[in-house]
Parts: C-alpha cells; sequence; structure tokens
C-alpha cells in the first residue's frame, strides 16, 4: 500500500507519518511538503533513513510537479494535510489561504481521476462549523450541522470539503472528509496556543490572550487523531464526512493557567490582549458517528495529554528554539544545496 501524506512536515502531518509507519511497517509513506513558514524538514529527521519513507519538495498547486509525481509513484490512498492553517494569518493575508486550501486540493483531485486512486482523504476542521454559544454546553457539531464559516481560514477549509463532496458526486472521486477539533502535542509550531504559551512562560515572557480567555475549543490529542484517519480511509464509507473530537472541553484561559502550573510560573504573566476578529467562542464534536461505525473513540485525557506535551518541549527545546529564532529554514539548504 502506498499512501501519499501532503503536508507531511507539518504539525499534525508529520505526527501522521510516524504513526503510519509504525503502525503499518509494510506501507509506503510518500511524503509531500512545500515547507512554508510552518513545514519544517527537521521534524521528519527521525524517519528519513527509513525503506518506506520518501520525501518531495513540491507545492499542492504546481499541477505539472503533482502529476509527475502520480504518474511515478501511484499512490493508492492520498491523506490532504496540505493547507495554510493559521486563522491570525489568513485575516491578515487571505489570498494565499485560498490558493493552498482550494486551488490545491483541487489539483490533488484532478491528479486523482486521472491516475486512479482508492480513496482521497482530506483533512478538515470543525471551524467549518462556526460557533456554538457558551451558554448551550447541550449543544455539540454534528455532521449534519450547517457550515458557517467565521474566517478566511474556515472558508477556505470549507470551500475545499465542498469542493471534494463535489468531486464524489461529478466524478466519482473516492473520498472520506474528517473535521476534527484543536489538535495538541509534539511538534506543534510555536505560534499556536499552547505550544507559544509553554515557550514564553519558560522565557519569562508576557503569555498573550485574547479577550477575557473564555473562548471554549474542543481538545484532542494528536496521536488519537492520527489513529482516526487511519480507522477512516482503510473502513470509512466512500463518500463519508466523520466529525473527530476528543470530549475534553476547556477555555484557553484554564488551559494557560494550567499551563503556568505544571511549569511552576507565576500567572502573573498573563496578559489580556484585544480580541482577534470575529472570534468563535465555543466548539465541540460530537463524535458519535466514528464511535458507531468506526469503533474509534480518543484514548488521551487531557490531564495526561498535556502532561506529555508539555514534557516534548522541555525535552526538545532546540526544536522550537530554531523555529523561534529562524533558523529550522535553514534545515533544508544544508539538507539538499549539495545534492
Amino acid at each position: 500500500m502506498k499512501i501519499m501524506v501532503t503536508g507531511g512536515a507539518g504539525f499534525i502531518g508529520s505526527n501522521f507519518v510516524f504513526y503510519m509507519l509504525e503502525k503499518h511497517p509494510d506501507y509506503k509513506i510518500i511524503c509531500l511538503d512545500k515547507l512554508t513558514y510552518a513545514g519544517n524538514l527537521s521534524t521528519l529527521e527521525p524517519v528519513m533513513d527509513n525503506k518506506n519513507f520518501i520525501f518531495y519538495k513540491m507545492d499542492i498547486c504546481d499541477r505539472d510537479a503533482i502529476y509527475k509525481l502520480f504518474e511515478e509513484e501511484k499512490p493508492d490512498i492520498i491523506v490532504n494535510f496540505a493547507a495554510e492553517s493559521h486563522v491570525d494569518r489568513s485575516i491578515e493575508d487571505p489570498e494565499i489561504f485560498l490558493d493552498t486550501n482550494i486551488k490545491g486540493t483541487t489539483v490533488l483531485m484532478d491528479a486523482c481521476n486521472k491516475y486512479g486512486i482508492k480513496r482521497f482523504h482530506q483533512v478538515s476542521t470543525d471551524e467549518v462549523y462556526g460557533d456554538l454559544p457558551l451558554d448551550r454546553p447541550d449543544l455539540l457539531f454534528t455532521e449534519n450541522t450547517p457550515i458557517q464559516t467565521s474566517s478566511p481560514y474556515s472558508s477556505s477549509k470549507a470551500s475545499a470539503d465542498l469542493l471534494v463532496q463535489a468531486y464524489h458526486r461529478t466524478y466519482g472521486l473516492p473520498m472520506t472528509i474528517s473535521r476534527c477539533s484543536n489538535n495538541y502535542g509534539p511538534y506543534q509550531f510555536p505560534e499556536k496556543l499552547i505550544p507559544l504559551m509553554i515557550a514564553n512562560a519558560l522565557a519569562e515572557k508576557p503569555l498573550p490572550v485574547y479577550g477575557e480567555g473564555l473562548n471554549v475549543r474542543d481538545w484532542l490529542y494528536v496521536d488519537d487523531h492520527c489513529s482516526a484517519i487511519d480507522k477512516i480511509i482503510h473502513d470509512g464509507k466512500d463518500g463519508a464526512v466523520y466529525n473527530v473530537g476528543g470530549h475534553n472541553e476547556m477555555t484557553n484561559i484554564d488551559i494557560v493557567k494550567l499551563i503556568c502550573k505544571e511549569l511552576g510560573k507565576s500567572e502573573d504573566l498573563i496578559t489580556y490582549v484585544t480580541d482577534r476578529k470575529g472570534h468563535d467562542m465555543r466548539y465541540a464534536i460530537d463524535p458519535t458517528k466514528i464511535h458507531n461505525d468506526l469503533g474509534w473513540l480518543p484514548e488521551t485525557k487531557f490531564a495526561d495529554g498535556i502532561k506529555k506535551t508539555i514534557k516534548w518541549y522541555l525535552d526538545n527545546k532546540k526544536w522550537w528554539e530554531e523555529i523561534i529564532s529562524g533558523e529550522y529554514q535553514n534545515y533544508y539548504k544544508k539538507m539538499y544545496e549539495n545534492r
């Protein structure tokens, strides 16, 4: 089995590569990444010498390169993680999100139609559903919740989801979509909430919290997300959408306070800043469908996952300190300039 993983040098993509190589040692993993700011080749260093792993520096919007790769590698399954994914960046510069998240997905699906594929899996987000009110904890996102986006990022992901479903109906593309809640764990880019707070707290820097910090997110440990996608691409129903969530709802401020406590830092570091434009109040996933249909449940409780995550960032300071200093962008050049 050959699985092509796009965006495989990013946070969730790289964790999925590690997961699949360990869980399915007979599979070949073809990894693509454009290596923009959030794609870090050094993350993949542990598997670079694995005979079942191959890396290509490639933009999924580059139709000629993608077609050539499909022709050469003949993948069985595509798992599309490749995406611009930071909401704040999408507010500042929406256009790049439209290019990668919509056009790039279209190029990949056109290649699937041209060369044949067993399954195209689109990795999406619960943000396509908009948000839920804080005073209705009984409400959860289901697969039938209407799409109602709030940011350029979520709009671009929703557009891609609709295109994937249209290709299924129009061209018969075999596909599945997963919409996941907020992930956390090793190798997350340090501009996201949890790694940013860990890094700043360790450096005794201010911990910036939007608004009053009351926004609620449903947190899922990244390995649990990987196991869900593994189940979906093998056993998921063709054409189906699956919500993937952790039953771990937490307010942002409670997470920041928990990180302070775990690191032995003062909550005086917390600094409240002007809220994000159009900031969604609450996300909460109902994973009943994936549990009933595929037997998947998250295994990691937040209290355990956050401890593991903090330990990883403490043990791997070199990885994220290089990112913060911008040095990791030189890694690719060092690896490949003389080849």
